[in-house]
């Protein structure tokens, strides 16, 4: 519940409307709910690798109807009706909708295919998100284009306040200064070039330096130890022993457990 009001709030920032928030804060929840089917057929439960892959998929999800909104928003502004422009942009952007949730689909396919312990940790968690991305498809490429036809229309019949063009203001400076960034780019392709080789080349050294194991290692601030004694010593014995090698507080512990 916090990540999808995080997402919607974080919608809300860009779009700067309230009729075009509200859709993809419906098509969240609803791809979220819809795979709680999938994990049903599969008898899997909300535990903490499915609650992880569902937080995950909040921001996968939105990205869909993100798309859709934006596309039949474009053809609203050039003076087209709601439906019309719904017709035509999900029309447009159906099969890049399709190409984007195949893509996302596709990265978790060799966790699905793990072998041994940590396959079968991780198993549940590709499914889940698969799921949820697969049900925000046919949401975006259905339920999406409905709304936007109900409740999206022309925002030049709108009066707008100081905070809206303050934002709008940004929002262009910051376009404008990525548009700068391109054209430097595209100048100077043979550096771009370089950059880019320097940068896999690092991560290759940085792959081969960073250590690698089944957990992160962390301190969990515990001293585990055992105690072998020959046949016949008994536990006071072992308890006196054990006292003078590390203290009443060892023993404390291992006499509580």
């Amino acid at each position: 519940m916090i990540s999808v009001a995080l997402v919607v709030m974080v919608v809300f920032l860009f779009l700067r409307n309230l009729r075009a928030t509200f859709i993809p804060s419906i098509v969240v929840p609803l791809s979220i709910v819809g795979t709680f089917g999938v994990m049903y057929l599969f008898h899997y439960s909300l535990d903490n690798l499915s609650l992880m892959a569902l937080t995950i998929s909040t921001g996968f999800v939105v990205d869909d109807a993100i798309v859709v909104i934006e596309n039949i928003m474009r053809h609203i502004e050039s003076g087209m009706t709601p439906m019309e422009a719904t017709l035509l942009g999900a029309k447009e952007i159906g099969f890049t909708v399709v190409t984007i949730s195949l893509s996302l689909i596709a990265v978790f396919i060799p966790i699905l295919m793990m072998g041994g312990i940590v396959g079968r940790l991780f198993h549940e968690f590709a499914v889940t998100l698969s799921a949820a991305i697969l049900v925000s498809l046919v949401v975006s490429l259905t339920t999406s284009p409905m709304l936007c036809a109900r409740l999206l229309h022309s925002e030049k019949e709108e009066k707008h306040g100081v905070i809206y063009r303050w934002s709008g203001q940004a929002f262009n400076e910051m376009n404008n200064g990525y548009a700068r960034s391109l054209q430097f780019v595209l100048r100077h392709r043979r550096i771009t070039l370089v950059s880019l080789i320097l940068t896999m080349m690092l991560n290759v050294y940085l792959f081969k330096i960073v250590p690698k194991g089944f957990f992160p290692q962390q301190d969990t601030g515990r001293i585990g130890g055992g105690v072998v004694a020959r046949l016949g010593v008994s536990s006071l014995q072992v308890n006196d022993a054990l006292y003078s090698a590390f203290g009443q507080s060892i023993i404390s512990t291992i006499t509580a457990r």
